[in-house]
């Protein structure tokens, strides 16, 4: 299972874009789906480490994989090169 970490903050469409595709990607991959706000301490952490500029910061088990918005197509094809 593959553990993804969403950064957000409030009122952010591409924050938005990226739940609705974890959401179709959820249907397809099993995924663990940990939204952090980046107004909290541990979203402003993880940011920091990651060099997240701003929302969304998507985390793959762990490590940067984008921010900004998500680009859904690579981050299929990494999900079924993981599988």
């Amino acid at each position: 299972m593959t553990t993804i970490t969403l950064l957000t903050q409030g009122s952010c469409a591409s924050c938005d874009q990226a739940k609705a595709a974890l959401t179709r990607l959820a249907d397809e991959f099993p995924l663990q789906i940990q939204e952090v706000s980046l107004e909290s301490d541990e979203g402003r952490s993880l940011a920091a480490e990651n060099g997240v500029l701003f929302a969304p910061g998507v985390l793959l088990d762990g490590a940067m994989f984008s921010y900004g918005r998500l680009p859904e197509k690579k981050l299929r094809k990494r999900l079924i090169e993981q599988a």
